[in-house]
């Protein structure tokens, strides 16, 4: 009985789906596994680890892969090419299911030419198989070609009549290729000698921008969280199939599913890491997984869902990100699983396979990572690698609590986000995480100046300090703080006084030599030594009309600016080679400290005169500094859609805290008495519109009916049960911390009026001015900086 397919077959697998980068993938991977046998050799391999990728230069162009790799027998060759044989063992190589050339040839072009030679073969020989010329003999004709040099080695694929649609896509997506391939392989760059070029440019490793091993965070002031967590874990030997690939009972002599003999004792590992991304991205966090060095998934952020075994189908229940989500995530990883089986399109694990199930529990655990949820559902505490860097950084308010960098108010996700791309450019200036660090330690120095500023102002009786020094015979230069004529925080200024003598009586006073006057060089220089970089506004400013200059802004951390005629100034700018400038900063200078001016202002109006200039710009000061704004400091903008995102994000957060806080006091009922008929109405319309029908009949029974009330109504029931929520239960205010009432009705207001201006804003989404939305930023800010650390 003959049952050789017909030969439509071969043709039919050019309709399998998929993706051009996949089509190269799949022929580069055989590249691969060969590299790797000679490595793990050991033997030392003349012309290197190299394949080569030609792209179409147009539609009737053709694809030509080149490897360096050892080259095929006849035989093997013969072998190799046939749909359906694989000569690769099912565990340690990329290629797994002997369909891949096939496929990927097919669905990239109608003839494909096969070359390969040994070192010292005389010639090439190969194959080329021709879709429209093939019979249903499989036949396909041989052919050769000389050797310049008995000493080469290798395989060459080239495909020509390509399919129109994807010779484009290749002919046009050069860099977006080079990216993705750079992803799929970055472990193996980074690992072992292999080159991949693309197009004539050299691929590389698509790095993860984490920050590094010792950074952490402090949680609940007393657990160290680290942003970085490896993890090896080793399971129990498994008995594989050496030709089917699948794992057996360890008592077996033969493979259950194919019959074979070539059973093995192997390795079951689940090791890579965890981590915290530098910037947070919509897309671009999650965990990757990888099989034999190649990524299986990238980004993957299924782990972040928890899925309830006792639950309905589909019941499933998003994690991670819930705050600021619209801002995307910051958790990602690196899992290599090389013994959990891949789908034949290497682009998901066999998720119903035990062995999944396993690597899964060891990362994220069996328990939901929200800890009240867990509790709710009574699970223990979910201490996984993955629920500890939850607990420790699933908040984003700027500072070291949780480890982002902010500005002194806010966090500055779009700067991280533009330093993230310099590190994936390889600017060397982005490299390490010390300016995300910079920016993290800049806010909470700022945050603690203005803290100190606000004390001092209130202080009553507060003592005159300089009084004091003087009193006690030291002036402005010993004790570090120089005077200015206006600010009292400048430089020194040469005095002439009387010194104490020996016998404690006042000698004569003598005329202090007269001190050379500093130059503007020496000045900036000790500026230099005496600032810190200031990463929120280190960046490109200007606009297309008037130009852009490189702004490097340092914060001064002793002592005050003074400009060309010593006059005080906030904001200095020291140009540099070409359109560099450093821009020095004194945000303790009084427009700052007493105004509460933005640094940004400052620096703008000092940029638009120095561009105006340069460029003789018709402009005016006023519209060049609205320009560059707009074009410089985007992420400033009032954008009402943007803060009411910000606005509805923190006010789930703080009903998922008060609904909590509901039933762990054991007063849900308590609180759904306050609901109006109308919002009772309004709820249960949420609840329908959400899915949530069979629900509402057990309304006020627990606090999650306060996920669906109006969100003008947590304002009122925190108004009226401020002992439930206050005193770092949900919210950091006082309440019954206090004896006075009048202390309790002040400490109230403030968080009541936070949150009544989120609330607004969440509901009302509609045009504001820009003072409302400028207040309601920071009472978002507020409000969150006013949420109890979660227990």
């Amino acid at each position: 009985m003959k049952i050789t397919p017909s030969a439509r077959v071969l043709r039919m697998l050019g309709e399998i789906e998929f993706d051009e980068w996949q089509c190269i993938a799949e022929l580069i991977d055989n590249a691969f596994d060969d590299f790797t046998e000679i490595h793990r050799s050991g033997t030392p391999w003349a012309g290197g680890y190299r394949v080569s990728v030609e792209l179409p230069d147009s539609a009737q162009g053709q694809l030509v892969i080149t490897d360096t790799g050892r080259g095929m027998t006849y035989d093997r060759l013969e072998r190799a090419v046939r749909a359906g044989w694989s000569g690769n063992d099912m565990h340690d190589k990329l290629g797994l299911f002997g369909m891949g050339f096939n496929v990927s040839t097919a669905r990239l072009g109608k003839r494909t030419r096969v070359l390969t030679t040994r070192q010292g073969d005389t010639e090439w020989i190969g194959v080329e198989i021709d879709l429209d010329r093939i019979g249903d003999d499989f036949e396909a004709e041989d052919i050769t070609e000389p050797k310049a040099d008995p000493n080469e080695h290798g395989t060459r694929i080239v495909i020509s009549r390509l399919h129109p649609t994807r010779a484009r896509w290749l002919q046009k997506n050069g860099p977006a290729l080079r990216n993705i391939l750079g992803q799929v392989y970055s472990w193996m760059f980074l690992n072992r000698p292999f080159e991949l070029w693309v197009g004539g440019f050299q691929v590389k490793p698509v790095r993860h921008c984490r920050w590094g091993d010792g950074r952490s965070v402090l949680y609940n002031n007393k657990e160290r969280i680290p942003a970085y967590i490896e993890i090896d874990q080793k399971l129990e030997n498994g008995l594989a199939c050496g030709d089917c690939g699948q794992w057996q009972l360890t008592d077996r002599d033969a493979c259950e599913d194919c019959g074979s003999d070539r059973l093995t004792v192997r390795e079951r590992r689940v090791h890579g890491w965890l981590g915290i991304q530098r910037y947070m991205h919509k897309h671009d966090y999650g965990i990757d997984f990888l099989r034999n060095g190649r990524k299986i998934l990238r980004w993957d952020k299924q782990l972040f869902t928890w899925r309830n075994p006792d639950g309905a189908v589909g019941n499933e229940e998003p994690e991670y990100p819930v705050d600021l989500a619209h801002q995307g995530g910051r958790i990602i990883g690196e899992i290599h699983l090389d013994h959990v089986p891949v789908t034949y399109q290497k682009d998901a694990f066999e998720y119903g396979d035990r062995s999944w199930r396993s690597a899964v529990e060891i990362v994220r655990g069996v328990a939901p990572l929200l800890p009240q949820r867990a509790a709710n559902l009574e699970y223990e505490e979910n201490t996984s690698p993955l629920a500890l860097l939850f607990k420790g950084y699933r908040r984003n308010d700027a500072g070291l609590r949780y480890l982002v960098p902010g500005d002194g108010r806010k966090p500055i996700h779009d700067d991280t986000r533009r330093w993230g791309h310099e590190f994936h450019r390889g600017n060397p200036d982005y490299q390490t995480d010390e300016r995300w660090w910079q920016a993290v330690e800049d806010h909470e120095a700022t945050k603690s100046r203005g803290k100190n500023a606000k004390a001092a102002t209130v202080t009553p009786g507060k003592p005159d300090e300089a009084a004091v020094m003087e009193a006690l015979g030291f002036d402005g230069a010993e004790i570090g703080s120089p005077s200015s004529p206006a600010t009292g925080r400048d430089e020194a200024k040469p005095s002439a006084q009387a010194q104490p003598s020996k016998d404690g009586e006042s000698a004569p006073a003598t005329p202090a030599p007269e001190q050379r006057r500093e130059t503007r060089q020496e000045r900036v220089t000790r500026y230099t030594e005496n600032s810190t970089t200031y990463p929120a506004l280190s960046r490109s400013f200007g606009h297309p009309r008037v130009g852009f200059v490189e702004v490097e802004a340092r914060r001064l951390t002793a002592g005050g600016l003074t400009d060309e005629n010593l006059h005080p100034t906030p904001v200095l700018l020291d140009q540099r080679g070409g359109n560099a400038l450093v821009a020095f900063l004194d945000l303790d200078h009084p427009i700052f400290q007493r105004f509460g001016a933005d640094p940004a202002d400052l620096l703008l109006a000092e940029i638009a005169v120095l561009l105006r200039v340069q460029t003789s710009s018709e402009w005016s000061h006023s519209e060049l500094i609205a320009a560059i704004r707009a074009e410089s400091l985007p992420a400033s903008a009032l954008d009402a859609e943007m803060i009411s995102a910000e606005a509805k994000e923190l006010l789930a957060e703080v009903r998922r805290r008060m609904a909590s806080e509901l039933d762990r006091a054991g007063e849900p009922g308590k609180a759904f008495q306050f609901l109006s008929p109308d919002e009772l109405t309004a709820t249960e319309h949420t609840m329908i519109a959400n899915g949530k029908v069979t629900r509402t009949t057990d309304l006020g029974a627990s606090g999650e009916f306060l996920l669906h009330v109006p969100a003008l109504f947590l304002v009122r029931l925190v108004e009226s049960l401020p002992s439930l929520f206050m005193d770092n239960r949900v919210f950091q205010g006082v309440y019954e911390g206090v004896a006075s009432a009048s202390a309790r009705r002040l400490s109230l207001a403030r968080t009541v009026g936070y949150l009544s201006d989120v609330a607004t804003q969440a509901t009302y989404a509609g045009a504001s001015l820009p003072d409302q939305l400028l207040r309601t930023r920071l009472s978002i800010r507020l409000l969150a900086d006013d949420l109890a650390e979660e227990k």
